[in-house]
């Protein structure tokens, strides 16, 4: 996919003020990483009851380990997202060592997304829209020759994702190349309340990154917290979009350019 690009920003909206579609305040976008097997499991039968559709960013050695399940992911309206072949991080976790991004160029990390674009379009016959950088870390190299691989995504993809900031976007600012998002995992429906209550006094755009769905774990995203998050966006005095990374990325920088939805 090649994206084209304006060759500059302009601010068109200001702080608080961005149009979201049908009169909504704020939009939400749940996603989830590394095509873990209780997001098939556990996660579409309950974003099917409300009829929420989700991001979720896979790895091709994942995904064909349960190929059929994440067809119906892809057949039930969720987007599928690239989230890299080898999953390379820093090499301050042990368990990336081998594929440190300390250790990588722009040109094998290129490579790396490339052939995990190709693979996704060969099991799922979807080209991926956008990018989530594994463990939210965009840079490659060390010392005077670390570079940001940012614009690798940005030529390719709508946008990417980041991941454990610490405030939602400005749709009428944000760089679509590098959206922030809040760790989903092991959150309270009233942290997340309070979360979609501050980026709705902005106009935001609230993007939640979680892993496993409704397993005993670290980096899992409870049912129930799960469960009453999409409640709270159905509701429609709630002024909520929920949608996808693409759907709100899409009409996010279709409005920036245009000034105008």
């Amino acid at each position: 996919m090649n994206i084209e690009r304006s060759p500059s920003f302009v601010l068109r909206f200001k702080p608080g003020t961005f149009p979201w579609p049908e009169g909504k305040r704020v939009a939400v976008s749940l996603s989830f990483d590394d095509a873990r097997p209780s997001q098939i499991d556990a996660g579409l039968a309950l974003l099917a009851r409300h009829r929420a559709r989700a991001t979720f960013y896979v790895m091709p050695l994942a995904v064909r380990k349960d190929l059929d399940g994440w067809k119906r992911a892809r057949d039930e309206g969720h987007e599928i997202g690239n989230h890299s072949m080898t999953h390379p991080c820093s090499g301050n976790f042990q368990w990336s060592r081998v594929r440190a991004l300390e250790d990588l160029t722009l040109e094998r990390m290129r490579a790396d997304i490339a052939a995990a674009d190709e693979e996704i379009r060969r099991l799922l016959g979807v080209s991926p829209a956008t990018f989530a950088y594994p463990c939210g870390q965009s840079f490659v190299g060390r010392g005077v020759e670390r570079r940001s691989y940012t614009p690798l995504v940005a030529e390719s993809f709508l946008a990417g994702r980041g991941f454990r900031e610490e405030v939602h976007n400005d749709p009428g600012y944000c760089d679509l190349a590098h959206v922030g998002a809040f760790d989903f995992d092991n959150t309270t429906f009233e942290q997340f309340l309070a979360r979609v209550r501050a980026a709705e006094a902005e106009r935001g755009w609230l993007v939640l990154a979680g892993h496993e769905v409704g397993l005993d774990r670290p980096q899992s995203v409870s049912v129930e917290t799960l469960n009453a998050v999409c409640d709270y966006c159905a509701e429609p005095a709630n002024g909520v979009w929920i949608d996808t990374m693409a759907a709100v990325a899409a009409y996010v920088r279709k409005t920036q350019d245009l000034g105008v939805p």
